[in-house]
């Protein structure tokens, strides 16, 4: 049987964190969602798991390093009986015993069937699994409820906090493969996918999005009505804006994980002319332009 390190592909002084990851890593690689059929595979799969089960236990770990256990987790034959009959008294190395003895015999076969016993109701963690959740923008930004279908059918209620960001991973604890010989069930990983939204984009705690006004609004001013990701709100456009020019939403952005203040959402402003232009418009222009030049693309783009 393979070392458990040998498995994971650790060595034997890895940290908890390496280990971790380096279970996490072929979970993903070997799951038989991904490998229907493969009976190589799940066989494969079943290894990793074990071998994580032993590993990040300390106690299963620091045993098995000392010989106590073996990789599947059962105690040694050898190591129990050492313990039985090893520390004899002073000056000897072992106590004796006389082979003969019906009741060293009768300890010693029930003491090897007893681990028999404990070999088949090995109590095994579930297998952890990963399911991939996509996720509108606007659900990521405030928060919202999905119901996902498992491999086996069933379904999951999953809550996504506000806030959450693409490729983010949610883990929903005892939600994972049911464990064996009455062990606890693994947890399920939910990797989020964020769909792009047609008008907002996020930097940060902040969203981003621009917005069309007419020749009228920008050169007079106005009040328009803009989408955040709390629903349409009034924008005061200010007198003489033009394209580039960006307003500020205060609070209106996204809600940060660490400390729950707010962003801002920020809009910037795209001046439009009407399309087909309007006769009068361009005759104004006409009238207009050789008394007012002016230059928009600086002295060394005329």
């Amino acid at each position: 049987m393979r070392s458990p390190y040998e498995i994971l592909g650790v060595p034997q002084n890895a940290s908890p964190d390496d280990i971790k990851k380096a279970y996490r890593k072929l979970a993903k690689k070997l799951h038989p969602d991904l490998n229907p059929g493969n009976k190589r595979v799940e066989q494969q799969f079943k290894e990793v798991s074990v071998a994580y089960d032993l590993l990040s236990d300390v106690d299963k770990r620091a045993r098995f390093d000392r010989g106590e256990i073996d990789a599947s987790g059962a105690e040694r034959p050898d190591r129990a009986f050492y313990r039985s009959y090893a520390g004899g008294r002073e000056g000897q190395k072992y106590q004796g015993f006389n082979v003969e003895d019906d009741s060293f015999v009768d300890d010693l076969f029930s003491n090897l069937f007893r681990q028999r016993r404990q070999e088949r109701t090995m109590h095994l963690r579930g297998a952890d699994v990963t399911y991939l959740a996509e996720v509108d923008f606007v659900e990521a930004a405030v928060g919202a409820k999905k119901r996902l279908t498992l491999t086996d059918g069933k379904t999951l209620d999953v809550t996504i906090p506000p806030g959450t960001e693409d490729g983010q991973t949610l883990r929903l604890k005892g939600q994972g493969m049911p464990g064996t010989g009455g062990g606890t069930p693994g947890d399920a990983y939910i990797e989020i996918k964020v769909t792009p939204h047609p008008l907002f984009t996020r930097k940060g705690t902040d969203v981003h999005m621009e917005i069309a006004v007419t020749l009228p609004e920008a050169t007079l001013g106005a009040t328009i009505t803009v989408p955040t990701i709390d629903g349409p709100v009034s924008l005061k456009v200010p007198r003489g804006s033009n394209t580039g020019s960006i307003l500020r939403l205060r609070g209106k952005g996204i809600v940060d994980r660490a400390n729950g203040q707010r962003g801002d959402q920020y809009v910037r402003l795209k001046v439009m002319l009407p399309d087909p232009i309007d006769p009068a418009l361009a005759e104004f222009i006409e009238k207009w332009s050789p008394h007012h030049p002016y230059s928009v693309r600086g002295s060394d783009q005329k």
